[in-house]
């Protein structure tokens, strides 16, 4: 009998189970699609208007192949090779068009993923919800995913989508359009062929990228009830880009910002990551303190900026910001920090709340860090920690420490804080391993403190170690930025970055140029500074003449008249002589105009002589010579011994003058007639 209860408890219990599934089941076909429509505005209810789709030249915007770096073309011209279509996509897309260096630049192509990892020898398959392949290649890691994955999207925006598929479009159109509307941002759903030099825009994302504006290609609402996680991404690209949100996501996010918490912490610490690890720190903690975020994923800090956010003034600054606003003046996308950085950072900070230390305490914590020597560090907080440090409730005071054993021992117990509050973030986001790789960073002050020795010789940062996480590195940009912070000003060392980075004047020019050539590392186009070079390299030799044809002009006694110069260059313009035969007939031509010279500077000696015949003969010589060149095929013949013999028969006839007299007037005319003519048949 017994035994029959509980058969029947059991039957019971799973019908009512059936029923709740049942009824949630048919609940979500009915009233969701209905919500999704009330939600969805004007334009959703209306079929897609294909003439607002837009195909835009990606030269005329300033986009080139050029700046795609070398893995990630590689893997684009493979599977264009084997018939696939493939586009850059998202991000980089974005960014490109905003003229700032993409965090990485991801593929897309028509290839399902296995055949994209046929394609490749080192790929790899990734991702349940949205699955993509991992490309190895040249050193770098390219994410390609395929237009034929399909994301587990909820039964009311298939509903509202299915309803707006165009008719009469291309079918690749089609395709990219299809994906396009599964985007979280418009601004992400750009797509860029390199091969033709087109970006296919189907969500006016150029347009909203011209007007600084986050928006969603469906209703904000269903979007992050999706994804939760595009609210940190729409926080994240806003808070880098200086983006502004509209009315629809600004309430969805507040409305919805608690549903962050279903986030696994792997995700939690990838978003943040990407926040504070490419120099948009500041105004992202700002963000996700306006949006009520921080309070989840750090509530320490969410609490002591509330606590100070009154109390803000120019003497007494919150710390917290003044952190990771040096953080981010040395960390970029083409250059980030790894994550135990900003972990670190925020460790030290909540202990410094926690237990206020002594200033001179901090300055001697963050100098051993930064010279990676314990003794030097000692030494630079001595002869620099001389004005009071106005952070509070942080530090507590100021008093130098004679002992050297009792500085040890302090900075040693601010380290001990430090690793225990790195165990605190734990209870958010922080793993276990990221917890002891951070609390590795602050080992050398516990361990042997005064032993300590980093092998660091530069103050230069290595930013290729530093985003490796190397400790070395981390422990020094860590302390770098803890003594900017509490100093004010520059370290030591810190001239030197500034000489390598910045030109000594900062005037338009040569910002220009210091400009350039970041552009050219990143494959950008060149600046107008280098643009207007290349123009005057190309005018160069017009002001050459002009500036020879002035100072003809101001001497009266030239042996050449003004209107035989114009033939000359008439002449010369009108010369085109083949590249290889240029070389030998300018030899010969100079050896004509050498003897030349010297023959009109013999005639002006006598004066009569050389305005009669001298300018005439020259004249006369100039345009034959300028006549045989008018014709690629015939070949410039002189005959020296005309010419000498031409020489010798007026220098006989004008031995009896005063040489002294004229040997001044001689050398003069000689610089100058040279100077033209040599000039003249060299530049052209």
């Amino acid at each position: 009998m017994a035994i029959l209860l509980q058969a029947k408890d059991r039957l019971l219990s799973r019908l009512k189970s059936l029923t709740k599934i049942q009824l949630k089941q048919r609940f979500n076909h009915t009233l969701e699609p209905q919500m999704c429509r009330e939600m969805c505005s004007d334009s959703f209810n209306q079929e897609v208007d294909v003439s607002n789709w837009k195909t835009v030249d990606s030269r005329n915007l300033g986009i080139t192949r050029a700046m795609i770096p070398q893995p990630s073309w590689v893997v684009l011209k493979i599977l264009k090779s084997q018939g696939f279509q493939a586009y850059l996509v998202g991000g980089c897309v974005r960014d490109l068009l905003l003229r700032r260096v993409p965090k990485d630049f991801d593929v897309i192509t028509t290839a399902n993923l296995k055949q994209i990892r046929r394609q490749f020898h080192r790929s790899e398959i990734i991702g349940r919800r949205f699955p993509i392949c991992r490309v190895h290649i040249k050193g770098s890691v390219i994410e390609v995913s395929s237009f034929e994955t399909v994301a587990k999207h909820g039964e009311g925006k298939e509903m509202v989508l299915l309803s707006q598929i165009p008719y009469g479009c291309d079918e690749i159109d089609l395709v990219r359009w299809r994906n396009s509307i599964h985007r979280d941002f418009t601004i992400n759903s750009l797509f860029f062929d390199p091969f033709l030099n087109k970006i296919y825009d189907y969500a006016n994302g150029i347009s909203d990228l011209r007007c600084l504006k986050l928006r969603t290609l469906i209703p904000a609402y269903l979007s992050f009830t999706e994804d939760c996680a595009r609210i940190l991404r729409g926080l994240r690209i806003a808070a880098r880009l200086g983006l502004s949100f509209c009315k629809d996501i600004d309430t969805a996010m507040h409305s919805l910002s608690s549903s962050i918490e279903r986030l696994d912490k792997s995700r939690i610490m990838m978003e943040l990551n990407y926040m504070l690890s490419y120099g948009a720190a500041e105004s992202s903690i700002c963000l996700l303190r306006r949006y009520n975020l921080l309070k989840i994923l750090l509530p320490f800090h969410a609490a002591y900026l509330d606590q100070q956010a009154g109390k803000i003034t120019a003497e007494n600054p919150m710390m917290l910001m003044r952190l990771f606003f040096n953080l981010d003046k040395l960390v970029s996308c083409d250059r980030p920090a790894d994550y135990t950085l900003w972990v670190g950072l925020l460790s030290f900070h909540q202990a410094l709340v926690s237990d206020p230390q002594d200033a001179f305490v901090v300055w001697v914590f963050a100098s051993v860090l930064y010279h990676g020597k314990w003794k030097e560090g000692v030494k630079f907080a001595r002869d620099r920690a001389k004005e009071p440090v106005k952070f509070v409730p942080e530090i507590s005071g100021f008093s130098e420490i004679e002992s050297d054993e009792q500085l040890a021992v302090k900075v040693t117990e601010l380290a001990l804080s430090v690793q225990d509050c790195v165990n605190d973030l734990t209870k958010v986001f922080v793993s276990k391993k990221i917890e002891r790789n951070v609390q590795q960073i602050f080992d050398v002050l516990v361990n042997s403190i005064e032993s300590y020795n980093s092998g660091k010789r530069s103050h230069i940062i290595d930013y290729d170690m530093l985003g490796k996480g190397n400790l070395v590195e981390t422990r020094f940009v860590l302390g770098k930025i803890i003594l900017k912070t509490i100093s004010g000003g520059l370290v030591a060392g810190e001239e030197e970055i500034d000489e390598e980075e910045m030109p000594e004047v900062l005037d338009k020019d040569s910002v220009e140029n210091y400009l350039a050539k970041k552009n050219r590392k990143r494959g950008l186009q060149p600046s107008s500074a280098e643009l207007k070079l290349k123009t005057a390299k190309k005018c160069k030799w017009t002001e050459k003449f002009s500036s020879i044809n002035h100072e003809l002009s101001m001497n009266k006694e030239d042996v050449v008249p003004k209107e035989e110069v114009e033939e000359i260059h008439k002449a010369v313009k009108n010369c085109q002589l083949p590249d290889k035969e240029l070389k030998v007939r300018t030899t010969e031509k100079h050896k004509w105009i050498e003897n030349s010279c010297h023959f009109d500077q013999e005639l002006s000696i006598n004066e009569e002589l050389v305005q009669k015949e001298g300018s005439q003969q020259l004249g006369e010589e100039t345009q034959k010579a300028a006549k045989t060149c008018q014709s690629p095929e015939e070949e410039i013949k002189v005959n020296p011994e005309k010419i000498l013999e031409k020489k010798d028969r007026h220098s006989l006839s004008t031995e009896g003058t005063n040489k002294k007299r004229d040997k001044q007037k001689r050398a003069d005319n000689k610089k100058k007639n040279g100077l033209l003519l040599s000039s003249l048949f060299k530049e052209k």
